[in-house]
């Protein structure tokens, strides 16, 4: 016997407030890093996405690096200033709690780059392939 969860009061359907909140923060964290972050290991951190737990007690940043340094550097930058960004979040949102950041490195760019390398290298292989035959 299978039992149906989407009786009526059974399932909420989802909310949108988690993503509002987390554009937020993605909104305020880039400002904050542009204008009033003066960490040298900060410079060329971008904030990629916010992903916000759906209680809005945590938040994951996944933040990227405009030139090339040194993740770990950039890490250590950002575990610093965590309580700076959480303070300034506090003031600037009317929320309940404010959220623990967590930070990941996003390597997606990386990837991107990659795999556009490896496409090019597979049509370049069949093109000479081609004026082979």
């Amino acid at each position: 016997m299978e039992f149906d969860f989407n009786l009526p009061g059974l399932g909420r359907p989802k909310s949108s407030r988690p993503e509002r909140v987390a554009e937020v923060i993605h909104q305020e964290l880039s400002i904050l890093l542009q204008q009033k972050v003066r960490d040298a290991r900060l410079d060329g951190v971008c904030i990629s996405k916010v992903q916000m737990s759906p209680d809005l007690k945590r938040a994951k940043v996944y933040y990227s690096l405009l030139e090339e340094s040194s993740v770990a550097s950039a890490r250590k930058g950002l575990d610093r200033a965590k309580g700076f960004f959480r303070s300034h979040i506090a003031k600037t949102m009317n929320l309940r709690y404010t959220p623990d950041l967590i930070f990941y490195f996003d390597n997606q760019q990386k990837e991107i780059e990659r795999l556009d390398q490896l496409f090019m290298q597979i049509h370049q292989e069949r093109e000479e392939k081609n004026q082979g035959e």
